[in-house]
């Protein structure tokens, strides 16, 4: 429960008080800002504490965002202002400093003029976050008399607070299938779920099971398997957008739904493609590698997207003609869209792959999904790099911070890095990393399977990768260094259960890549939270990139004649690893220290 303290009367016929109750405050009414601060002291440290101006005249959903959002420390709305127990210690100073500067008398018998704003400044000039949520045609004001009282009475009626609730609940940036073929319909479903008293956890799950379902369906290997698996895909994205319209339309965001969010959707996705796999097996047809190899594309453009994103987060004077350009571009509609479309994000992929599931045959999906994909990720890489070669930015430490956690290095790559620091030479890390992963990957490609020749190379590109991260990344390219070491060692294991002499190598290859992508998303977006890459004991544990390329090139020289040997202990590898990864992750993301992550503006 949270408590809502009015610094004053409530003003006749106004309906504030049955407001804050009905968003779930106890509302208490003080005479001053001395009782307020008796009031304030009052409530449970736990809880989240509101003061508003009894004179507050607004809509009931400009105060659920101003009051309700759990996301922020404390935020504020012109009358209102809160705080969570982690900043309600600064309340309690702002509070009593008003007190002070407040003459006696209007201190203990009269309303101070618009006491929440004082606050709220007083926050802000304390070093307090104070969110203050764009209310767009939502109307909060303190109107001063009778007459202005009207208007904005008015004002409040010329406005439907539901329609721009439930048009609020949809993502400002979204792709066009999403857009216009999903969103339309999702954000009422999203309401039935709240007045129902679901809750976006329970979406999200009804979201996955229903993807499992569909990956079971495509596993059948028959066309009413296909055709069923299309459908429920289907279901399971517009359950995947209702799951994000409801946290918006209720505000009812978590850290356990950050890490759902932050997840689920790969393992739906990839658990679909191993669903579609395993039907084609059933027809004799081997597109285990297919599967994969999208897969490892996907999963690798993704790491483009968010090195770019973090190189840049915070970047001073980050401005390119090619930017302007993409702003110019954007003032055109039509181009918009275009431009969304192109990079296949989520939205538009799914919809592929449900449709060509159910009227076509795996391979076929596969080699769209490539394809589309791969065409995609050009593009959108072609364009950051120009952007970063024409743009004059300065990176911040805290960016190359975040580009060597992506980096995922290992004890190998620390060791060599240590040995390097401060002599690393003027070769830059982008062309070592790459360097190092062109040997690698051609060795993989091009040697034959088992051939101990590997080893040495696993070994250079160990070196490289220390190379690379050996001084900071902030190169104009250097935010291209992590997405080319998972280009490496994913395309390592890729090209190895290729060549294995065992149908089932692929299977087990697919388990271990996806075992590390998921630390690797994770790493992400415990970044974006602010919280840091995970701790330095699970990456040393697991190997680093560098660490287990080179556990799987000996492991393919050790047991180059056993083939069924190796599958079992790329199988093991992937037990191993995905098992360490998910229990620190799961410990973490329920922790609540775990930041609220949620994705506004992605689309792929």
């Amino acid at each position: 429960m949270s408590t809502a303290i009015l610094t004053g009367p409530p003003v006749p016929g106004s309906s504030l008080d049955a407001d804050l109750r009905s968003l779930g405050f106890d509302v208490e009414v003080a005479s001053g800002p001395h009782e307020t601060g008796a009031l304030l002291a009052a409530v449970p440290a736990g809880q989240r504490v509101a003061v508003v101006d009894p004179r507050f005249v607004g809509h009931v959903h400009a105060l659920r965002l101003a009051l309700t959002d759990p996301r922020f420390p404390a935020a504020a709305a012109p009358g209102a202002v809160t705080a969570r127990p982690e900043a309600r210690s600064a309340l309690s100073r702002a509070l009593d400093a008003a007190a002070e500067a407040a003459p006696a008398a209007r201190a203990t018998h009269t309303v101070v003029d618009n006491l929440p704003d004082t606050l709220a400044a007083a926050l802000d000039a304390d070093g307090v976050a104070v969110h203050r949520p764009q209310l767009g045609t939502l109307v909060a004001a303190v109107p001063d008399g009778p007459e202005a009282r009207h208007e904005a009475r008015a004002a409040v009626e010329a406005v439907d607070d539901e329609a721009v609730r439930l048009k609020s609940a949809v993502k400002a940036h979204d792709g066009f299938f999403t857009t216009f073929f999903i969103s339309p319909y999702s954000r009422y479903i999203a309401r039935w779920c709240a007045r129902r008293g679901l809750t976006p956890n329970q979406v999200t799950t009804a979201s996955l099971l229903t993807a499992l379902l569909a990956a079971g369906c495509a596993a059948t290997g028959d066309r009413a398997g296909y055709v069923a698996a299309g459908v429920l895909l289907l279901v399971s994205f517009v359950l995947d957008c209702t799951d994000g319209q409801l946290a918006r339309y209720a505000l009812k965001y978590s850290t356990m739904g950050a890490w759902l969010d932050a997840t689920f959707d790969r393992a739906k996705e990839y658990a679909f493609y191993a669903g579609l796999a395993l039907g084609a097996a059933r027809n004799g047809d081997d597109v285990w590698a297919l599967a994969l190899g999208a897969m490892v594309l996907m999963t690798c453009r993704h790491v483009v997207d968010f090195s770019f994103n973090e190189a840049n987060h915070d970047a001073t004077a980050n401005t390119s003609p090619t930017a302007a350009l993409s702003s110019r571009l954007d003032s055109v509609g039509w181009t918009v869209w275009a431009r969304r479309m192109i990079i296949l994000p989520i939205g538009e992929r799914w919809a592929m792959i449900a449709v060509l599931t159910a009227v076509t045959t795996p391979r076929i999906v596969f080699w769209a999904l490539i394809v589309g994909c791969a065409f995609g990720a050009c593009y959108t890489t072609a364009g950051r790099v120009l952007r970063s070669l024409t743009r004059r930015a300065a990176r911040t430490d805290r960016a190359c911070r975040a580009l060597a956690d992506l980096a995922d290095s290992g004890p190998l790559a620390e060791f060599q890095a240590r040995l390097l620091r401060g002599r690393a030479g003027a070769v830059g890390p982008l062309f070592v990393a790459a360097l190092g992963a062109a040997v690698m990957i051609g060795g993989a490609l091009y040697l034959p399977f088992g051939d101990a020749r590997l080893i040495p190379v696993a070994v250079i590109y160990a070196m490289t990768a220390g190379l690379a991260v050996a001084r900071p990344l902030k190169g104009a390219l250097d935010w291209l260094v992590p997405p080319v070491f998972r280009a490496a060692e994913y395309v390592t294991v890729l090209a190895l259960a290729a060549k294995a002499d065992s149908a089932q190598a692929l299977p087990a290859a697919f388990g271990l890549v996806a075992a590390v992508a998921y630390h690797h998303y994770d790493t992400v977006y415990r970044i974006r939270g602010g919280t840091g890459a995970p701790p330095a004991w699970l990456v040393r544990t697991i190997g680093g990139h560098e660490g287990r390329t080179l556990v799987v090139t000996v492991l393919a020289a050790l047991l180059a004649n056993r083939g069924n040997d190796f599958t079992s202990a790329l199988t093991a590898l992937a037990v191993a690893v995905g098992l360490v990864v998910l229990v620190e992750s799961i410990r973490f993301w329920v922790s609540s220290g775990a930041p609220a992550v949620h994705d506004e503006g992605e689309t792929a």
